[in-house]
């Protein structure tokens, strides 16, 4: 019996990928906007929208689940400005702008961006 894989592996085992997707939402929340390559960006959203989603609400178990994920300057800002500023809005919190190919590889490349 074979398993269907909806999601991208990036070449990475699951702890890798981990990695990587908590390196690119904190930075995503810290900056607000970042450059990646699409592919990289479609995944990302689906990581950091439900997070940005618990933050709108300030629990206990919104913030345990947050911070397992970050550090406690990001879980801060995830709280004191994120959920607030999108405490109206149902979804769709990211936007992906591409910006064409990089040079040396040719992959597409966008920003992501918190509307």
């Amino acid at each position: 019996m074979s398993r269907v894989k909806n999601k991208r592996r990036f070449g990475r085992k699951k702890s890798q990928k981990k990695a990587l997707m908590q390196a690119l939402s904190r930075s995503l929340i810290l900056n607000e906007r970042i450059k990646t390559t699409e592919a990289k960006a479609k995944e990302l959203r689906g990581f950091v929208e439900p997070l940005i989603t618990a933050a709108k609400e300030d629990s206990v178990s919104s913030r345990r689940k947050i911070s397992k994920h970050f550090d406690e300057k990001t879980v801060t800002k995830m709280f004191e400005e994120i959920g607030p500023k999108y405490a109206e809005r149902p979804g769709g919190y990211t936007r992906i702008i591409k910006i064409g190919p990089r040079n040396s590889d040719g992959a597409k490349e966008v920003f992501i961006e918190l509307v």
